[in-house]
């Protein structure tokens, strides 16, 4: 019985000491749990600033690189819309000028058109004016008749044609000129062709021609032409040559103003244009 009694005494206590010792283990183990939870807690402390910051610095970055990106893409848009409207506000602009240039050339083509226009009725009025003055007058190339007696048409009337090589020329006259594709001499106030004086030389009137202030027979020419189309007998080129258009246009004004058709520039025609 006594041995009954200590087995249960010592089974009873060992069951109490088990009993406690689980307890303590179970709370060794938690506070190891806790140990272990407060050490990786004091790392993360320790370290984790550093990922956490790290991780932040990742974020800001990756945050401003995309600010960049857009601000870039946004900038690239705006310079293609801006290089856009350039162009448009170009072209606009070239279209402007070339409309404003085409309607300019077709205004000054209108402007000139209209001037040719009233310069062609002129010259057409004027030539018919010329045209009806001269219808009834011819060229006189005979200066013999009655009509040309007296000092002021000697000249004419007594004109023949001569005909002698350089030498004699120089020999008889001291002034002798080209002009006009001729060679002229001077005498007793009038210019005469010298015939022969060159070969190839050409006259387009042969007879005299009265000279007035020291000009040649070409000058002389030039001032009656002006003269005779400022009053309306004269629609030719104001060139110098005693052509047949020039010699008509003389002759008109002779008849128109009594004088002695000599269809050519003599003194008393000179006069009456007021020349001399």
């Amino acid at each position: 019985m006594k041995r009954i009694a200590f087995l249960t005494c010592v089974g009873s206590l060992a069951l109490v000491l088990t009993t406690w010792s689980a307890p303590s283990k179970t709370a060794h183990k938690s506070a190891k749990k806790a140990r272990g939870a407060a050490t990786v807690q004091t790392v993360s402390a320790k370290g984790g600033g550093h990922v956490v910051s790290h991780a932040r610095t990742m974020r800001a970055s990756r945050g401003v690189s995309a600010a960049r990106v857009r601000s870039t893409r946004t900038t690239t848009a705006s310079e293609r819309i801006g290089a856009r409207r350039n162009v448009t506000v170009n072209r606009e602009r070239n279209i402007s000028r070339a409309s404003t240039l085409r309607s300019s050339r077709v205004e000054a083509a209108r402007v000139r058109s209209a001037r040719t226009a009233t310069a062609n009725a002129r010259i057409a009025a004027r030539n018919n004016v010329v045209a009806s003055r001269q219808r009834n007058v011819r060229i006189v190339n005979n200066w013999r008749s009655d009509r040309f007696r007296g000092q002021n048409y000697a000249a004419f009337r007594d004109y023949r044609r001569q005909w002698h090589d350089r030498t004699w020329w120089r020999n008889h006259y001291s002034r002798i000129i080209f002009v006009s594709g001729g060679w002229w001499y001077w005498n007793a106030g009038y210019w005469y062709p010298a015939w022969g004086y060159a070969s190839g030389a050409y006259y387009p009137y042969d007879g005299p021609i009265y000279g007035y202030g020291d000009l040649t027979p070409d000058q002389v020419i030039i001032n009656v032409q002006t003269q005779l189309q400022r009053d309306g007998y004269y629609a030719g080129t104001v060139d110098g040559l005693l052509g047949p258009q020039t010699r008509g246009a003389i002759a008109a004004f002779q008849a128109d103003h009594g004088l002695a058709i000599t269809s050519a520039v003599d003194q008393p025609t000179l006069t009456t244009l007021g020349l001399t």
